[in-house]
């Protein structure tokens, strides 16, 4: 990787870059986000306008992507739990739409698999996961970010560059409450920021965390990257640009976080 200022580039050159969480949102397609098996009863619906909604076959899971192109966030990502059908949620998930979509993938994919091994556990793994809190933050820890606990229950994991961080509430507070929170960019200003309501199951957390620090580069157009704080990132030797500076109808397939979180 070579460190690449993006000054004065081509606004329609296709880079590579990391850090992940300063690489901006890339190309929405709800499909490729979710990554659901809709052959196998997964209902998906889309409006013109865009937003979209994805239902489990047993109706407990739902997730919706909520453009909203003029409010900061451009909209939201959300992923609703419930223990029956059509009750209040147990737990929720919250990403601004600037959320890099590789992320959302890798939650989604996690997703899947709880969903799937419910089918053969004896347990409920989506309202009933006893994952330790430190799957989700050791793995932020090796990679040098900065760790800062207060008195108020809560604790602080921080990139050397302040540039990003996870906020993580190890004392019990309201049920409806946000345990893990997430952003990339100022903390006064955040390129994105991620939410995961109490009862979340940490191995989705913990999937998010580990898709974060990544190192496997995303693929940007360079207009699409935040312009704030492009000197921080790093770019591969460009790899050409788009004709008549179209964005892509679709990246290719996000690639698995290596190894399982559980």
């Amino acid at each position: 990787m070579l460190t690449h200022p993006l000054e004065n580039p081509d606004p329609n050159q296709n880079v590579q870059a990391l850090p992940r969480h300063l690489a901006g949102p890339g190309v929405i397609d709800p499909r490729t986000a979710w990554a659901f098996p809709f052959e196998e009863g997964w209902l998906f619906a889309q409006a013109d306008a865009g937003t979209a909604a994805a239902f489990s076959p047993c109706l407990r899971l739902q997730t919706t992507y909520d453009p909203q192109p003029d409010k900061p966030g451009k909209g939201t990502w959300n992923i609703n739990a419930h223990r029956t059908p059509f009750t209040e949620s147990a737990w929720r998930i919250t990403f601004d739409a600037t959320t890099p979509v590789e992320l959302l993938h890798d939650v989604h994919t996690e997703l899947l698999d709880l969903y799937l091994e419910v089918r053969y556990s004896d347990r409920d793994l989506l309202f009933t996961d006893k994952t330790a809190a430190h799957q989700v933050y050791a793995p932020l820890l090796t990679r040098g970010w900065w760790h800062d606990v207060k008195t108020d229950g809560t604790q602080t994991f921080l990139l050397p560059k302040g540039l990003g961080g996870v906020c993580h509430r190890y004392e019990d507070s309201a049920p409806n409450g946000v345990d893990w929170r997430a952003w990339g960019g100022f903390p006064d200003e955040p390129h994105w920021t991620a939410r995961f309501s109490f009862g979340t199951p940490t191995m989705l957390v913990a999937a998010f965390s580990t898709s974060l620090i990544s190192t496997e580069p995303l693929q940007r157009i360079v207009k699409d990257v935040p312009t704030q704080t492009r000197s921080s990132l790093y770019v591969a030797t460009p790899i050409g640009k788009q004709p008549n500076g179209t964005t892509p109808v679709a990246p290719p397939s996000p690639a698995p976080v290596s190894g399982h979180t559980r």
